[in-house]
C-alpha cells in the first residue's frame, strides 16, 4: 500500500529508532533530521512541509535500478549523489521499501565502522571481536 510524505518519514524515523546503536539530532540545519550509527549518517529525513523526503545510502549500481523504478528516487540531495538516495512519497513507495532501504543504508554504514565501534545486538555478533 502507498504512503504519503508524512508516513514515509514516520516509518523511516521508526525502522531507524529500532536499529542497535542509533542517535539522531540536527548537527547541520534544524530542518535536517540526521541519524546515525557509531557517529556515521545512515538516515536524513527533511522536516520541510513542502519537501517530505528521506535520503539513505545506497550500494551505486542499486540506486541507479531503484531511481530507473521510482519516479520519486532521485540521486541523493544532501550528500554525494553516486551513494545517496532521496525517496519522496508517491503512489509506488510502499512502508516495507522505507523499512528495506533504511536497514540497507544502516548496514552499508555499519560495513565501514570497525568492529570494535559497532553496536552490541543480542541476536549476532556485530560489535564483537
Amino acid at each position: 500500500m502507498a504512503i504519503t510524505g508524512e508516513q514515509l518519514q514516520q516509518t523511516a524515523r521508526s525502522a531507524a529508532r529500532d536499529l542497535p546503536g542509533t542517535d539522531h539530532g540536527r548537527p547541520f540545519v534544524d530542518k535536517l533530521d540526521v541519524y546515525k550509527v557509531a557517529g556515521k549518517v545512515f538516515l536524513i529525513v527533511t522536516d520541510d512541509p513542502d519537501e517530505r523526503i528521506i535520503t539513505v545510502k545506497v550500494e551505486p549500481d542499486h540506486g541507479r535500478s531503484l531511481r530507473r523504478r521510482y519516479p520519486s528516487i532521485t540521486p541523493g540531495r544532501y550528500l554525494d549523489k553516486t551513494h545517496w538516495t532521496s525517496v519522496g512519497a508517491d503512489g509506488e513507495i510502499t512502508a516495507q521499501l522505507v523499512r528495506d532501504l533504511v536497514d540497507h543504508s544502516y548496514e552499508l554504514v555499519l560495513e565501514s565502522v570497525p568492529r570494535a565501534r559497532r553496536p552490541r545486538t543480542g541476536g549476532d555478533d556485530r560489535g564483537k571481536g
